[in-house]
């Protein structure tokens, strides 16, 4: 009997042993999560407390396209451009967007400070860049036409994407369905030179004097071809946008325009329908006249705004290209037929300052 109840007292006392193990294991496992997830929660306090922080970043686009479609096809950069640099060190309050009245206006901006990032030409960059440092260089889808010959355009037509990645493109000259314009498209169809005279008598849209595609390559090609300017032609209008002039020339107001190549791609579907015309953009139009390469868009930065230094320079360069490298990312930049971005320098743009300098030139000597 009484080993029985040694037996009986041994057991509960056991019993008692490894439930007080069980209590002090779990209680010492909650205790190191609970102390994990302090820890996890100041790291992220630190890292919080590490970010700089910037009230607002202003960045302002040139009125390429027109400026209410570049502000609601941009509203997604607030986001993932807010992301990205939280990411990198950096919290941003708000990112305002803002689409400039012209190509100058948006230089002129980043020039004053009043822009912090500016997403312009090269032509644009090389006019202020006194004022603005050149971050990053757009890549573009290549396009399956690429030749100096207009009738090489017309012929091989409709111009198509490629998957090649480029960092240049052309400016073409566009004759429209107007009665001039079919005129001088059939010449160079033909395999015949173009005339001063031909081209003279033509009403033309020009973009503004900074715009590479929409101005300063097309003057050079008269220059280059009749040894005149954009000033020479006695018949000249500027639109304030390419959808502007591709309207223009829609309605017959104009014979012929100047723009990136190749244009027509983004403003196919406008042709039959806001523009209701009958044919295709491809058969009411024709190239009569193709530019050298002329190196992409830029994405610059304000020498004067407070908030660019060396370190927020690099931290917007990377987070550009990290979000040019996203899906999401690229059908944001789509608007301006970007595909990416790569880090870019000054001297990429001499090229570009040669052009600007012989613009220079042909304008003092009218």
């Amino acid at each position: 009997m009484k080993k029985s109840v040694s037996f009986l007292i041994a057991g509960a006392l056991c019993m008692g042993l490894l439930a007080g193990c069980g209590s002090s294991a779990e209680e010492t496992t909650a205790a190191q999560t609970e102390a994990a997830a302090e820890e996890t929660a100041a790291a992220e306090e630190t890292t919080a407390a590490e970010n700089k922080e910037i009230d607002t970043l202003r960045i302002a686009f040139v009125p390429s396209r027109e400026p209410d479609e570049i502000i609601t096809a941009t509203e997604p950069l607030k986001v993932l451009l807010t992301d990205e640099l939280a990411k990198l060190g950096y919290d941003i309050g708000e990112v305002e967007i803002t689409v400039g009245t012209s190509y100058e206006a948006v230089g002129e901006a980043l020039a004053a400070g009043t822009a912090d990032v500016g997403l312009i030409p090269g032509g644009t960059y090389v006019l202020y860049d006194d004022g603005c440092d050149v971050l990053l260089t757009a890549t573009r889808d290549g396009l399956s036409i690429d030749s100096d010959s207009a009738k090489d355009w017309n012929d091989n037509e409709p111009t198509e994407p490629t998957t090649d990645q480029v960092t240049s493109y052309r400016a073409l000259i566009i004759a429209g369905p107007s009665e001039k314009g079919k005129a001088v498209a059939a010449k160079v169809n033909a395999g015949e030179a173009l005339t001063w005279e031909d081209v003279s008598d033509l009403n033309w849209s020009v973009a503004n004097s900074s715009s590479p595609a929409g101005y300063i390559y097309p003057s050079l090609w008269l220059q280059d071809n009749f040894e005149k300017n954009i000033t020479d032609l006695p018949h000249a209008v500027q639109s304030d946008s390419y959808g502007s002039a591709f309207a223009r020339l829609a309605s017959g107001q104009v014979d012929v325009l100047c723009t990136y190549a190749d244009a027509r791609r983004d403003y196919e579907d406008e042709w039959t329908g806001e523009y209701a015309m009958t044919n295709s953009i491809w058969d009411d139009t024709d190239v009569i006249g193709v530019t050298p390469a002329i190196y992409n868009d830029t994405i610059s930065v304000s020498k004067t705004s407070p908030i660019m230094d060396d370190d927020f320079k690099a931290a917007l360069s990377e987070a550009f290209i990290n979000i040019g490298n996203t899906e999401e990312g690229k059908e944001v930049i789509a608007i301006y037929s970007h595909n990416g971005y790569l880090p870019a320098q000054s001297s990429d743009y001499d090229s570009e300052r040669a052009a600007q300098e012989l613009i220079q030139q042909l304008n003092s000597a009218q």
